[in-house]
């Protein structure tokens, strides 16, 4: 049995990270028909937690909201009519409940766990049926807090405009080492196709070798790393997919590097803004299509899980975890990116 009370953490205001408040006596929430109560056992964070609290993010959100949207926990009771889960079951929360397959819906971008509804860091947490699935039996609970966003998001990207999904044998480019990033080369590998990867070190070039990166390029060391990328493909072609999580500020690149018909998949802004960004123009000029992407369906996420299980793909985890007491010192963590790959919380 739940206990009636536990601990919860809420964003209060849009001061910072001073903004998260600790309630150790929360109300554990009551179950509706078609509710399941999870005990979360972890969850990961992601860029958009972070600015959240510092009032720079610019979708929907609540005041008072439960912060984080990913996390795995197992299934402690259900509603009277619901279906698809029982007491025990091992689940991972979906981050726009209300999108279960298609195309997002205004309504359903309204849906997102840790801004507009309640999120994952706190003991026990409410979601309708709809929005878990089961998670991967390969995975512990760390690994599975990380699918949520990240590896959906890289899953969205490859696989998620049909008529132009990943198919053996094409190229990808990522950049970087965020979650994002490392889920695409991971997924990419296992579909037998030829991953180019960006970075700033020889330490984590080294590291996205070990996960299958067929070719790293340093940016810092080779600035026009779009050129670089397209050289390395067959007949210099290009790439047939850009995982793009820098934005504005390496967009030019993406263009270079991308071959004609090829599809840049539009996931963040972590390089910040550039007054020189590339226009509409350029996606003519470059015969290629850019494609934005807010995380992804229900129906891709399974059948995401089942690629994840088929091929014992393990997501990639920081070897520093933090407990739920210490929530701020890990959003500190990962704002000075001390982190490699997805950085998660201990919650029980």
């Amino acid at each position: 049995m739940a206990p009636t009370t536990a601990k919860q953490w809420t964003v209060e205001g849009k001061d910072g990270f001073e903004s998260l408040k600790l309630n150790e006596k929360a109300a554990v929430p009551q179950l509706g028909d078609k509710d399941v109560l999870v005990k979360m056992h972890a969850a990961s964070l992601n860029y958009r937690d972070l600015i959240i609290p510092k009032g720079k993010y610019p979708f929907p959100m609540k005041d008072g909201v439960v912060p984080g949207s990913d996390g795995a926990g197992t299934v402690e009771a259900v509603g009277a009519q619901v279906t698809r889960f029982q007491p025990g079951d091992k689940v991972v929360t979906l981050f726009n409940q209300g999108h279960l397959a298609g195309s997002l819906t205004p309504t359903e971008v309204g849906t997102g766990l840790g801004g507009v509804l309640d999120g994952t860091l706190r003991e026990y947490a409410k979601f309708n049926e709809q929005g878990l699935v089961k998670s991967p039996e390969n995975l512990n609970f760390f690994e599975a807090s990380t699918l949520t966003c990240a590896g959906l998001t890289a899953w969205n990207a490859l696989y998620g405009l049909e008529s132009r999904s990943l198919k053996p044998g094409d190229w990808v480019l990522t950049q970087g080492t965020g979650g994002v990033s490392i889920f695409a080369v991971q997924f990419a590998k296992a579909a037998g196709a030829k991953v180019i990867a960006t970075t700033s070190s020889q330490e984590k070039g080294d590291m996205l070798k070990k996960l299958g990166a067929d070719h790293v390029i340093n940016y810092k060391e080779n600035p026009n790393w779009g050129e670089a990328a397209k050289s390395l493909t067959p007949g210099h072609e290009g790439v047939q997919h850009v995982i793009e999580v820098g934005g504005p500020t390496t967009m030019a690149q993406s263009l270079k590097a991308v071959r004609i018909d090829g599809v840049i998949s539009i996931i963040g802004f972590l390089g910040g803004f550039s007054k020189d960004q590339p226009t509409f123009l350029d996606c003519l000029n470059n015969l290629c299509t850019a494609r934005g992407i807010l995380v992804g369906s229900r129906l891709q996420f399974e059948d995401m899980n089942r690629a994840i299980e088929a091929n014992d793909i393990h997501p990639v985890v920081d070897e520093k975890v933090f407990d739920l007491d210490h929530l701020k010192d890990a959003y500190e963590y990962m704002w000075d990116q001390k982190h490699f790959g997805k950085l998660c919380i201990k919650i029980a």
